[in-house]
């Protein structure tokens, strides 16, 4: 008997933060943007201008570093007085998130991201701390880095989007607003899967 797989569906995910660990530091905006669908007959790209979500958080302590928020722009004082609570924001894109699984059948959500480790470390520790749960489940998350090393025989420290063909790279710039990076990743993810590698 065979095994029936859910199709996956790959949600881009960018942050940008004011330090390098969640918890002392604060997520100050995430943006996510819908790459696209796989299942047995294969991998279909989604326009990621099409199904997008945004949100700036309100910080959750005093502690940042200046040149991590030199990195966005954010402003910490106006994200006080007017970023979403982080609570709302996790729990609206939960929602969100799950809106998308059932418009694609139940397709389960995979976030993907370049490189993921830090943008997943603190999306799914925000999710867990203010929501108790990750739309992702615990582990639903793919590296857009490692998926290029591995499709170009590299090691995975000798790459950068510099070492990668052209054509594999969205004409987008790289803004440091979450939703742009977002967008513009969820394009080469899907020119990445496309891709046959060496």
């Amino acid at each position: 008997m065979t095994r029936r797989v859910k199709p996956s569906l790959y949600i881009s995910v960018d942050i940008e933060a004011d330090g390098p660990v969640p918890g002392p530091f604060s997520m100050l905006s995430f943006g996510a943007a819908v790459a696209g669908r796989q299942d047995g007959a294969g991998y279909v790209p989604a326009d990621p201008e099409q199904q997008t979500f945004y949100r700036e958080l309100r910080p959750i302590s005093e502690e940042f570093e200046p040149q991590a928020l030199a990195v966005s722009s954010l402003d910490r004082e106006r994200l006080t007085a007017e970023g979403s609570e982080p609570a709302l924001a996790m729990a609206e894109f939960g929602t969100w998130v799950e809106g998308l699984r059932e418009a694609h059948g139940g397709a389960q959500p995979v976030m993907c991201g370049y490189p993921a480790a830090y943008d997943w470390m603190f999306l799914y520790w925000y999710q867990m701390r203010f929501t108790g749960s990750s739309p992702f489940g615990h582990s639903g998350c793919l590296d857009m880095k490692t998926l290029y090393a591995t499709k170009a025989r590299l090691p995975l420290r000798a790459v950068s989007k510099g070492t990668m063909p052209r054509e594999l790279l969205s004409r987008r710039r790289h803004t440091h607003h979450a939703l742009d990076d977002a967008i513009e990743q969820a394009e080469l993810f899907s020119n990445l899967i496309a891709w046959p590698g060496v």
